[in-house]
């Protein structure tokens, strides 16, 4: 009984192990025009994005000018696993959102909702999606 016991307490700390790594993201990429996240425009430069204390859907942002902002995002899944680190941006018109974010080997990424800004854009303009590879950090 006491072995079955441990085995599963082992088991347990496995899977939580496990768990807790898949939810944990270090991106980096350098971004090489204006962009919108969470209602904010951000200036071009290299970014990283974090999950924010291991909170799967809480991430944080810094950039070239050492601030960081945090933000929610949904998570979103794709059939095959992404070949490529990469953030996917919609444009509409002169204006970048960013979109998605997805690591490679991941089936799962993260969306982020649209912005009332981004949905009444959307309105006027065909949606053009721009991707801008990233590196695990």
């Amino acid at each position: 009984m006491k072995k079955q016991l441990f085995a599963l307490l082992g088991l347990g700390l496995l899977l939580a192990t496990v768990s807790a790594y898949a939810q944990t993201t270090n991106v980096k990429a350098n971004i090489p025009f204006n962009f919108v996240v969470n209602g904010k425009t951000l200036p071009s430069g290299e970014y990283t994005i974090r999950t924010v204390g291991g909170i799967n859907h809480a991430l944080s942002i810094s950039g070239p000018d050492r601030k960081t902002s945090m933000f929610l995002a949904n998570s979103c899944a794709s059939l095959k696993g992404s070949e490529k680190t990469k953030l996917i941006f919609s444009r509409h018109g002169d204006r970048y959102f960013l979109s998605q974010i997805w690591e490679a080997g991941n089936a799962a990424g993260y969306e982020l909702p649209k912005s009332r800004w981004e949905v009444e854009m959307a309105q006027d303009d065909t949606v053009a999606r721009v991707v801008v590879l990233a590196e695990l950090r």
